[in-house]
């Protein structure tokens, strides 16, 4: 490949030229929501980023396996050990069975990735449909000898693992002697020999709805076993992508790991990508801290934090303006920014059809702005330069249109490659001008066709009266040598 892809792995701490283990396919996982609630704008970060992952490993020519689970099962409160299941706490206040929350919320997760223009991936197993394939790593792990039966439920042993294998902590930099700050509150739970094992399996109480006979007790599974069941079922072991939020690095993908390495003594993945989180006056955006916009409140603008409604194109630029490594804070400053942003690239490539060559050779450095997208996306999907090099073209466009420069068959080319590929193929962005602008189209056109007629009878007194009237009406008209433009002002 001319132009190799890196990605910023997070297991080895830098950018790794990515080699697919079987090319030329490659299977991505990326932990998809627990399904309690309406998505919010933190959902939709690493939905779009991993979106835009799977649409451009495509478009290089992979044959890409794309699975995106659904938490339907065994997410407790405070993603702990302890606690109520969170969807059976929703379906208790709801009054509702607990699946009938998990389809009432998947279907609305998808309503809203459909708006954002996300693929649907390859495959989206829900935790709930996998318990036996759960239950028989559990008993792998129990037989290799680093898990333990207590009171009915199953939990890993964090400190023999460690003390075999030396890996735990390989994934986060964490060290076991510091971790005890975090897990302070389990100590003196008698069912666990360390603060630090987690739950393979976790026996029920009776009033405990969602359980499943198991050879341990009639009970759940835990949270981190479920993403590491349904990666190595539908992706083997190891894979090549794992993806997901910097939230969920740990414990969820420390944990995913150290059940890989006892139940199989292998490592799960070779490319470790997480995304960082929104971020809103500088805490994260969750359900749990209840300081997050739902998406249907940034469609529809109604939430105290926005001045209007957002369309989600604007939501999906928003967030591909930032490196998807970065932190990225939330402010209805930040989307009315990103939404004149669009407005002017969808404007500017509008503008290509209406564009014809008139030199055979390029005075532009638009080869040179095609090489710097495809330098920027091969550099850990830096779509930020990428769109930076866009509105560099943006530039060019607009001079081009109105006559100032000319342009080449390959300039245009280029301009097309860059609408085509780039924006709607591989950042997934909808190019549409309102639809109050393609209603008007046609009779804007008309208007000006008879102005320009007037002008070719000298009848300059009444075209420059339509052009003074259209202009109060906000529509800017560029006057060429040979033909108009006119463009519908901020």
């Amino acid at each position: 490949m001319d132009h190799p892809l890196y990605l910023y792995n997070s297991l080895t701490r830098k950018l790794d030229r990515f080699v697919p283990i079987n090319e030329p396919f490659v299977g991505l996982y990326v932990c998809g929501p627990t399904v309690y609630g309406d998505p919010h704008l933190g959902h939709a970060r690493p939905a779009i980023i991993f979106d835009v992952l799977f649409r451009y490993l495509k478009e290089l020519g992979y044959k890409v396996r794309y699975v995106r689970n659904i938490t339907d099962v065994g997410h407790l409160e405070n993603d702990a050990d302890d606690g109520e299941d969170k969807i059976q706490k929703k379906a208790r206040l709801e009054q509702l069975e607990p699946m009938e929350i998990v389809n009432y919320y998947t279907r609305r997760y998808h309503q809203a990735l459909d708006l954002l223009n996300i693929m649907p991936p390859s495959i989206e197993p829900f935790a709930s449909g996998h318990i036996p394939e759960q239950i028989e790593l559990i008993q792998e792990i129990l037989d290799n000898g680093y898990a333990y039966l207590s009171n009915g439920s199953v939990y890993f042993d964090v400190i023999k693992y460690q003390n075999d294998t030396n890996l735990y902590g390989i994934l986060s930099g964490r060290k076991l002697e510091d971790l005890l700050a975090h897990t302070r509150e389990l100590q003196g739970k008698e069912e666990k020999k360390s603060p630090y094992d987690f739950a393979l399996w976790k026996k029920a109480t009776p009033q405990h709805i969602m359980q499943w006979n198991s050879p341990w007790s009639k009970g759940f599974p835990g949270w981190h076993l479920e993403c590491s069941v349904m990666g190595a079922k539908y992706l083997g072991i190891p894979f090549d992508i794992h993806g997901g939020g910097i939230d969920l690095q740990f414990p969820h993908h420390e944990c995913e790991i150290a059940q890989a390495v006892a139940a199989k003594g292998v490592q799960p993945v070779k490319y470790w990508v997480h995304n960082n989180l929104i971020t809103i006056n500088g805490q994260k955006m969750s359900k749990s801290l209840n300081n997050f916009i739902t998406l249907e409140e940034l469609f529809a603008g109604n939430h105290p934090a926005l001045e209007n409604a957002f369309s989600p194109m604007v939501i999906r630029f928003f967030i591909l303006q930032a490196h998807y490594r970065s932190p990225l804070d939330f402010s209805n400053e930040a989307l009315k920014a990103a939404e004149g942003g669009l407005n002017r690239l969808t404007k500017a490539f509008m503008k290509i059809e209406k564009l014809s060559p008139n030199t055979d050779k390029t005075d532009l450095p638009l080869l040179n702005l095609k090489n710097n997208i495809l330098s920027a996306l091969n550099d850990d999907l830096n779509t930020p330069i990428a769109i930076a090099n866009l509105f560099e073209a943006v530039k060019h466009i607009n001079l081009a249109s109105e006559q100032k420069i000319n342009l080449s068959s390959d300039d245009i080319e280029i301009l097309y490659w860059m609408k085509n590929t780039i924006i709607e193929n591989i950042l997934g962005i909808k190019l549409e001008s309102s639809q109050n602008v393609k209603d008007i189209a046609p009779f804007i056109d008309l208007i000006l066709d008879i102005r320009w007629q007037l002008k070719q009878q000298k009848n300059y007194a009444l075209a420059d009266d339509i052009r003074n009237r259209l202009i109060e009406l906000g529509i800017k008209i560029y006057d060429l040598k040979d033909k108009y433009t006119w463009e519908i002002e901020d």
